[in-house]
């Protein structure tokens, strides 16, 4: 299956700048699959999973030598390692600490080897080993996105229709496709293995058993970054999130038998595993827009949706069975999915943050559900599902900041244009952004 990143891979492997590259996500969206399809480019791809092979990680503890670690692996797996024809995928990274120091060798002492590394709970090794910084450099990937779950049903020209310039209506068929497709998404989500699984059986009870085993899985990591004492803790926030998706979150309503200082922690630990993120409260008045975040106030996005879904024990037929009403029922989760395509579709060469308005003087409860950075202008987002419902926050943020030069609205509409506020469909958030438009075309021509 086609990933957007395969483009940055290609990018990073011409680059005479090129440094040791390490691959940075949640377990299971993707990062082996992607990193073999891509040593289908060089003469040979040699991979070492430590996990699988510790005779590997032995190697690595007894020396950092580059010359003397391509020799002796070459030695142990039989394959041959030449710098500049040879990729070495150092995957499970995590389970031989001293591998991810050695990256930082093979950048001084033989950068014309290419070498990318990747690891299921990478984050806690690296917290514990250090990042050779200035000496690495690191893509971050997560579930796929909208664009790259129609392109695995290999709809290229569907997809060519969202990186129009302009931007323009697409006839009334065509939207209400497109719109099935979304729908089809919000279901599946973009854990690539239940998208694949969906490709070829177009059978939700399968795909919903993939879900299923994910999260087990997920759970069954907690005791490898977990202490026993917060195990508990953890499982219940992993439980309990899916049901707090696009509101602000508050410990205290976890339940009177918990304490902040108990779960925020294992929060944290959350996040270095990749399966949530926060969306911080921002008051918008310059950028950066983390300047003027809040660490406390904040709501909380899921690693992928349909996944979120699942944990909650939620039937998923309804978004293939009656799509239009679903999305008009559930604005809250396509608030939530617009969030998680933000990040899919952001820049994966920097570790992406999300933020949103509401605004705090007075009684008002206005609240806009994403604020993002355009050039040097802070854009505000609203998602609405239904094809009615005001923007009044829309509109306080933007005479609260007339410097702001417009809004944008995904809704269930076509797109148009009203004073300083553009609507696209919901299908078309990397239509909306010059930058991710570009990325989307350049990932059609690979």
């Amino acid at each position: 299956m086609k990933r957007l990143l395969f483009k940055d891979l290609l990018a990073w492997k011409s680059s005479e700048f090129r440094k040791p590259l390490i691959l940075r996500g949640a377990r299971q969206v993707g990062k082996t699959h992607l990193v073999r399809e891509f040593g289908k480019t060089f003469s040979n791809c040699v991979e070492i999973n430590f996990e699988e092979f510790p005779a590997a990680k032995a190697i690595f503890d007894q020396h950092l030598n580059p010359e003397l670690l391509i020799r002796d692996l070459s030695l142990l797996i039989e394959q041959t390692i030449v710098p500049g024809k040879t990729l070495l995928f150092l995957d499970e990274i995590q389970e031989a600490p001293l591998a991810i120091t050695a990256l930082r060798y093979f950048y001084e002492k033989m950068p014309q080897l290419h070498v990318i590394s990747a690891g299921s709970l990478l984050e806690f090794a690296l917290e514990q080993v250090g990042v050779p910084v200035g000496r690495v450099e690191f893509l971050y990937i997560y579930p796929m996105s909208f664009i790259e779950f129609i392109a695995s049903a290999s709809s290229l020209g569907l997809l060519k229709l969202l990186v129009q310039d302009p931007f323009e209506s697409l006839s009334e068929p065509i939207h209400e496709k497109m719109l099935f497709l979304f729908c089809q998404y919000m279901a599946i989500g973009g854990m690539p293995e239940a998208v694949k699984r969906w490709r070829d059986t177009q059978d939700l009870n399968h795909v919903q058993d993939i879900h299923r085993q994910l999260a087990d899985a997920f759970v069954q990591d907690f005791e490898k970054y977990a202490k026993k004492t917060k195990l508990k803790h953890i499982d219940l926030l992993f439980k309990r999130i899916p049901q707090l998706l696009g509101q602000r979150f508050i410990y205290s309503h976890m339940g009177s038998d918990y304490r902040k200082r108990e779960l925020a922690p294992c929060f944290e630990l959350l996040e270095k595993a990749g399966l949530v993120h926060r969306i911080h409260f921002t008051s918008g008045q310059g950028l950066p827009l983390g300047a003027q975040a809040s660490l406390e106030v904040f709501k909380p996005l899921f690693l992928d949706l349909a996944l979120a879904q699942t944990v909650l024990g939620l039937s998923l037929k309804d978004w293939i069975l009656d799509p239009k009403a679903t999305l008009i029922n559930k604005g809250n989760l396509i608030e939530t999915m617009i969030g998680q395509e933000l990040l899919a579709l952001s820049d994966p060469k920097t570790k992406q943050h999300l933020y949103y308005w509401h605004n705090m003087a007075g009684k008002s409860n206005a609240e806009v559900d994403y604020l993002v950075q355009e050039d040097q202008f802070i854009i505000p987002i609203e998602v609405k599902s239904g094809k009615t419902g005001t923007l009044k926050s829309m509109h306080q943020f933007l005479l609260k900041y007339p410097q702001t030069p417009y809004g944008l609205r995904f809704s269930i509409q076509q797109y148009s244009v009203y004073e300083k506020i553009k609507t696209y469909p919901l299908y078309a958030l990397s239509a909306a952004f010059p930058e991710i438009r570009q990325r989307v075309q350049a990932f059609i021509e690979t």
